[in-house]
């Protein structure tokens, strides 16, 4: 019998997490019964047996990692810590791993990345390019250099984190996309993202401090004329790659 793929969630709200769940099983191409979801803020990290598991994948979050530690609820803190733990373990197995924005920080800052808003990104669409290693990478071979992805992030890599080869750019934000080791992967952008599910997102996160809150509608006006197929397609590969 094949192994699930374990979904790790950091998002609070349900809407929001039950909307970024079906949008990572749709476009990675997963069925439920593929898939072992664990929300990260009420269940922890502690038991994660990696043996048990075809790969892991982790959405985004509203916790910003270089929040001073005093500014940092103990639900955050006690993600970030668990984190710190999973990593020892996926690194050292170099275990399938693929982190969506806020598990690029995570996973960044674990490397020893500085983590900073210094290269935040508004709500929207945006354009990256792909490295020399980006175009030989086995997720990103045969993609457009220059493809669409979704972003909204306040915080972002200062530079490409150590031990890790970057994968794709641009010049808003310099790490778009990196990889650690053979398996471990990280991404900026949202690759499960589309224009419903941003909807809901610039509804719940509208005083979250991503953009002006009297902004809401423009951008989920701007948001609807997207198409990142390319972006989802990185999804789509990483599950394949990984399945049995």
């Amino acid at each position: 019998m094949a192994k699930p793929f374990l979904i790790l969630q950091l998002r609070p709200e349900d809407e929001t997490a039950d909307n970024e769940l079906d949008a990572i099983r749709l476009y990675g191409g997963l069925a439920p019964a593929e898939t072992v979801r664990r929300r990260v803020e009420q269940e922890g990290l502690d038991g994660i047996d990696l043996n048990a598991y075809a790969a892991i994948i982790v959405g985004g979050s509203p916790f910003d990692v270089s929040k001073p530690p005093a500014q940092k609820s103990r639900v955050q803190r006690s993600v970030e810590s668990g984190f710190q733990r999973l990593f020892d373990q996926v690194v050292a197995q170099d275990f399938p791993f693929l982190g969506c924005c806020s598990g690029n920080g995570l996973l960044g800052n674990y490397c020893g990345a500085s983590i900073s808003n210094r290269y935040g990104e508004d709500v929207g669409g945006t354009d990256i390019r792909l490295t020399d290693a980006g175009l030989k990478d086995p997720l990103l071979q045969g993609l457009p250099p220059t493809f669409r992805v979704l972003v909204g992030h306040k915080e972002a890599c200062d530079a490409i984190p150590p031990g890790c080869t970057l994968l794709a750019t641009n010049d808003r934000c310099p790490v778009q996309m990196f990889r650690l080791k053979t398996n471990i992967y990280a991404t900026q952008f949202h690759p499960e993202g589309d224009a419903a599910g941003f909807t809901v997102r610039i509804n719940v996160y509208r005083h979250h401090g991503y953009f002006p809150p009297a902004m809401a509608e423009t951008l989920i006006d701007r948001i609807a004329l997207e198409k990142t197929p390319d972006a989802q397609r990185i999804l789509r590969r990483f599950v394949k790659r990984y399945r049995n």
